[in-house]
């Protein structure tokens, strides 16, 4: 082991995390970190460290794998309509099943294993996050679209030294029904009501890159008003897309800076926020 190299990067994190204490970050958790054993390990030791040193850590995620994998256990087929899953009533007992229960709690419990302290909620509770149906061309069912955040759980649990882990469906409006919401969605939404200082999104590519086949064309640092440019350029396109809308929407309402960054790297939390260099796409 160098231990001049060790102490160089222990010592190079100090400005970050001394810029990062007493901030809010809003994490989605998602992609292969969220599947790959290995990589949830480095995911969850990274977000224990950063709540140990002072971080206001909210973690939200979805679960579109998992959903799907249980409904072909119980003999029913996952629709898609253009890539949105269609959510009937049947499939949104089993989406609030499996994300509010299953992968939350498993998620809280991981989080505790490593010394951490979470709380697992979802949009019911506290009324957290209201919906009505998503209109969209076509009927996608319990599909919402969000009206409302109600942060008061949210900063309750952070006060009391707990790390929110958010699973993504919504109260609707009349106090009745559920809806099923985008967890990209979901989370850009909260760090906007929190005025939180980053929102860092976990995907599965390094970030926005000019060719998507080359990672060594990644955009490191992106300001809002060059966007535009990309889009046009056809450089912002499929998957990405709906990410990047996220980032620019979160900025727009506070947000310090959004960041695209890839869950399959090991311990690409604390590169992107506590080095130099960073790892994926900072958008601000």
């Amino acid at each position: 082991m160098n231990y001049n190299e060790v102490a160089k990067i222990l010592a190079e994190s100090l400005p970050y995390i001394q810029k990062y204490r007493g901030k809010t970050i809003v994490v989605k958790y998602g992609g292969n970190a969220m599947i790959d054993e290995e990589l949830k390990k480095y995911v969850i030791n990274d977000l224990v460290l950063m709540k140990c040193v002072g971080i206001n850590l909210v973690v939200v995620h979805g679960g579109g794998p998992f959903i799907s994998s249980y409904l072909k256990k119980l003999n029913k087929e996952s629709v898609f309509i253009d890539g949105l899953r269609y959510t009937d009533d049947e499939t949104m007992d089993i989406v609030q099943m499996v994300l509010s229960g299953k992968i939350n709690k498993d998620l809280v419990k991981l989080i505790q294993s490593y010394g951490g302290k979470a709380i697992g909620l979802c949009g019911l509770d506290g009324a957290m996050i209201r919906a009505k149906k998503l209109c969209e061309k076509v009927d996608l069912g319990r599909v919402g679209e969000i009206t409302e955040i109600n942060t008061e759980v949210i900063k309750n649990s952070i006060d009391s030294g707990y790390i929110p882990v958010i699973s993504s469906v919504a109260l609707a409006n009349d106090n009745e029904g559920v809806y099923n919401i985008n967890a990209d969605t979901c989370s850009y939404r909260i760090a906007s009501a929190l005025k939180a200082q980053n929102l860092i999104l976990l995907t599965d590519v390094p970030g926005v890159m000019t060719d998507i086949k080359d990672p060594s064309t990644l955009i490191s640092e992106l300001k809002l008003k060059d966007i535009s440019k990309l889009y046009d350029n056809n450089i912002i396109k499929g998957g990405m897309l709906p990410k990047i809308n996220c980032c620019v929407e979160a900025i727009k309402s506070g947000v310090k800076s959004a960041h695209i960054i890839d869950g399959r790297v090991p311990h690409c939390l604390l590169v992107e926020l506590f080095s130099k260099q960073g790892i994926g796409t900072m958008i601000y």
